[in-house]
């Protein structure tokens, strides 16, 4: 895999599967806070893995304790001096990151090992699957630091996940969301035990790169774009689409076959 002979200085890269690239925020000293070299590395490993044809799912998690407690407060002190524009900037180049992980092509699962905290509860929701240790916890700490709870997404997709009052009650009043919780909410997908969030994750990642590489492709970019389309007769035409692009390629006639001869399908390497 092409995305894996980069070095990053607060990423770790690995993978641990066929098909599957895992990426670790490494900064486990500050609990993954991240940084403007964060962002841009995260952006840039999210445009690698889209050029890359080998990966079929990325993993997305963090080292030590917590999965990510937002942006680092050592940097934030900064903030308010910078100039209105200058400001705006450094929150679009924090955007273009996160916007960068959930436009990856192909899906992405955050194992939530710990914390997800403002840009980190933002990071996760950037995945198309959540899955949590017990540890799992969230808040929009935004409005702890007289920041507004509609920051890198989270107003938009939050509410589409677990719906709007909801969501309204996370984002006024910062509290914590622990596991559990997170889980009935709909915020996480399944609660795993305390000592195996990455092995369920791996597994289900087998799962899907299982299935044809492009029908998973399409599939992502179906459920994404439908989300923002206006009519039930544009998601049908979305569909539609992608259907008929994908009778013309080798992957369904070979899944075919095999689903009548009930064996499984070989799809590496495509």
């Amino acid at each position: 895999m092409i995305v894996l002979e980069q070095p990053y200085e607060t990423l770790l890269l690995e993978a641990p599967a066929e098909g599957v690239v895992q990426v670790t925020l490494n900064r486990p000293e500050r609990l993954n806070a991240m940084t403007v070299t964060m962002f841009d590395e995260l952006e840039s490993v999210a445009r690698a893995v889209g050029d890359d044809r080998d990966v079929r799912v990325l993993v997305l998690t963090g080292a030590g304790t917590a999965f990510c407690s937002g942006y680092d407060l050592a940097d934030a002190e900064e903030l308010t001096s910078l100039s209105a524009l200058g400001m705006l900037d450094r929150q679009e180049r924090a955007a273009r990151a996160l916007s960068a992980v959930r436009a990856v092509p192909v899906p992405v699962i955050a194992a939530v090992n710990g914390a997800a905290a403002g840009g980190g509860l933002s990071l996760s929701l950037m995945a198309d699957i959540r899955l949590g240790s017990p540890a799992a916890k969230f808040n929009a700490a935004f409005v702890r630091i007289g920041l507004s709870a509609g920051d890198l997404g989270a107003s938009w997709l939050l509410p589409r996940l677990i719906g709007p009052s909801a969501a309204a009650e996370i984002g006024f009043t910062g509290r914590i969301v622990e596991a559990e919780e997170a889980e009935r909410l709909g915020l996480l997908n399944r609660v795993t035990g305390p000592d195996d969030l990455l092995d369920q994750t791996l597994a289900m990642a087998a799962q899907i790169c299982a299935n044809s590489p492009g029908g998973i492709r399409v599939s992502k970019r179906a459920l994404q774009a439908n989300l923002e389309v206006a009519s039930f007769a544009a998601a049908l035409e979305l569909e539609n689409r992608g259907q008929a692009l994908l009778t013309r390629c080798d992957d369904m006639s070979e899944a075919l076959a095999a689903f009548k001869a009930k064996r499984v399908p070989n799809f590496s390497g495509r």
